[in-house]
């Protein structure tokens, strides 16, 4: 089999795991029974050694169609043809109440004439690296990791089950209105076949919950369908145990074909964290902002190598993410190495406290006060920061080039003293206020002095450059400079100039500066192309910015899903799908809907 194009899958998920499935009726790639877990299916990796479970009907060059139930992360794929049509529907059960079972139901349905299917389920353990053994009773087969590092799985069926080495195949017949089901899950007390009762109300429950998740959002605008896939997708994305929000579930998906720019995103980055905030306030969803708050905050009183803040953590905010490559698997579509792990988590990243102490701020501002404690290590956090804003790092980009004084990183240590000056005065908390206030000056001066270029006519990607960067567009949306300051514009068309093409932006000029260190090419970064528009909607070119926005949703898969970047002939690359991406559409289409309602914008840094 071919590798499918990384757009042409769906997600189906549970807050633990997530499992991205083809417009073949394939799961290609499943970590399991977490995020971050080792993967159980691998195919979009390696074709031929990653494994998969698939289920795909005998038909003739069918018509395939995939779309989501509405409001739920419930996904449905129909297969049409002249012979017959078919429906698989997809999804990880959650239940309000009681032991969650952490499983993958796939129901099948025939809804005219006789078709013909084939199962097969290839699970391949520890990374496609491990053996494993099986255990066949007919309707209930069970994989044995030979090794110990990985859960046992049984997959339960409807109907017989043939063993095929250390796999199983089912080849079946269905005609119109009968059914079959197949749940893959964590080994049961017995060996039964599952209850189609028992299928259905854990079906039922499942669509439930998500349609009164879905119900929660306050969000009505233009865009509201695409603005909900987005929420829902977030949704997934956060660790129901942790209540972090993964970047991305999957790794090492190329940033361009056959390329080294591949990188495991099964982590939290404190990046991330300000963006996801906004965009859980911005939408009502209460619950997620609190448990993801925690989380934030439990990491406030962390000390990494580098400083007292890390670049990410793992979802249970372990600070080790040590980074292997992973020989023996091919790479999608070739492209290797095949990474796990992130060394980048040893970099020092600036910019990450002025996100953080933005999140606290936001926290703040539409929650709770910060405890005693908490404003201490707010404290502890500043006079290092205070004492380090200067130095050299690696960045928003995380590049591997060498260290820099980069824009950004410099722009978010001001939102960091700025941010705990507003709250200190906001909630009469106390604090060297003058030397907070100092240092911020001092860091506006060191801005407008050492990165705006007279000749370029623009903010620069870092001091004694001639480069610029698309993560500038986060200055006015920070709220660091006016969105109609003449240097602002200025910059903003030196950066259209050089960066953009129509709707789609790319970070930095590769072949120009080498920032990165790394080969080869970069794409269009999909964020970066959302805040373009909001930056447009915030300068009051609201007509160009909402055709740009219309043309840019244009550019998501058929189930309104993104992944980190567009390659040059438009197609889907990158980690699949990506939150920060999302995170970046949502507050787009929130800002410019209000900005065409003439509605002053409600939530603000």
């Amino acid at each position: 089999m071919a590798f499918q194009p990384i757009e042409n899958y769906g997600v189906i998920g549970n807050m633990k795991s997530i499992a991205l499935v083809g417009m073949n009726g394939s799961i290609d790639f499943l970590c399991y029974p977490e995020f971050d877990s080792p993967t159980v299916f691998a195919a979009l990796l390696d074709d031929q050694h990653g494994g998969r479970f698939q289920i795909q009907p005998q038909l003739s060059n069918p018509r395939v169609r995939q779309l989501y139930l509405p409001e739920t992360n419930i996904l449905l794929t129909r297969f049409l043809s002249e012979e017959g049509v078919a429906e698989l529907m997809d999804f990880m059960p959650i239940e309000q109440d009681g032991e969650q079972p952490n499983e993958i139901v796939r129901s099948l349905s025939v809804i005219r004439g006789n078709v013909r299917f084939q199962m097969c389920c290839q699970p391949r353990f520890n990374y496609a690296a491990g053996k494993h053994e099986l255990e066949n009773s007919g309707r209930c087969a069970t994989f044995l990791p030979a090794d110990g590092l990985c859960p046992p799985l049984s997959l339960h069926s409807t109907l017989a089950l043939e063993r095929q080495s250390q796999d199983v195949t089912s080849a079946f017949t269905l005609k119109s209105g009968e059914t079959a089901t197949f749940l893959l899950g964590s080994p049961r007390a017995s060996g039964e076949p599952p209850e189609m009762g028992l299928v259905q109300r854990r079906f039922a429950d499942t669509a439930q919950f998500w349609k009164a998740w879905s119900s929660q959002s306050n969000y009505r605008g233009r865009w509201r369908e695409m603005v909900l896939r987005s929420a829902l997708l977030l949704k997934l994305l956060i660790s129901r145990k942790h209540g972090s929000l993964v970047a991305a579930p999957t790794f090492s998906l190329p940033e361009s074909i056959g390329g080294v720019r591949n990188w495991d995103y099964r982590f939290t980055w404190l990046r991330d964290a300000a963006f996801t905030l906004y965009a859980l306030i911005r939408l009502g969803f209460v619950d997620e902002t609190e448990t993801f708050i925690k989380w934030l905050k439990d990491r406030l009183s962390d000390d990494a190598q580098r400083g007292p803040l890390q670049v990410m953590y793992g979802l249970d905010g372990r600070q080790k993410i040590d980074e292997v490559s992973l020989d023996h698997l091919c790479g999608y579509e070739n492209s290797r190495p095949v990474r796990i792990g992130n060394a980048a988590y040893t970099q020092l990243q600036l910019d990450i406290y002025g996100e953080m102490m933005d999140c606290v701020y936001l926290a703040s501002k539409y929650g709770q006060a910060p405890s005693h404690r908490g404003w201490q290590n707010v404290h502890r956090i500043l006079d290092w920061l205070g004492k380090n804003w200067q130095r050299p790092d690696e960045g928003i980009w995380e590049v591997r080039g060498g260290p820099r004084e980069f824009l950004h990183s410099r722009v978010m240590c001001w939102v960091a003293f700025d941010r705990a000056l507003r709250l200190a005065m906001k909630r009469s908390l106390p604090g060297p206020l003058d030397v907070w206030r100092r240092t911020r000056d001092e860091i506006r001066n060191d801005i407008f002095t050492n990165f705006w270029d007279d000749e370029l006519q623009s903010f620069v990607q870092a001091k004694g450059t001639k480069e610029v960067d698309a993560s500038a567009l986060l200055m006015p949306m920070m709220r660091f400079i006016s969105p109609v300051d003449p240097m602002w514009l200025a910059t903003m068309k030196k950066i259209e100039e050089r960066l953009i093409e129509d709707t789609l932006v790319r970070r930095y000029e590769v072949e120009r500066s080498h920032v990165d260190g790394l080969p080869g090419t970069d794409g269009s970064f999909i964020a970066c192309s959302f805040w373009f528009v909001e930056c447009l909607a915030r300068a009051g070119e609201l007509e160009r910015a909402q055709l740009l926005f219309e043309k840019l949703l244009g550019y998501a898969n058929h189930l309104g899903l993104y992944s980190e970047e567009l390659g040059a002939d438009g197609r889907l690359l990158g980690n699949f799908p990506q939150a920060f991406t999302h995170l970046a559409l949502i507050s787009a289409a929130s800002y410019l809907d209000r900005a065409l309602s003439g509605t002053k914008d409600a939530v603000w840094r």
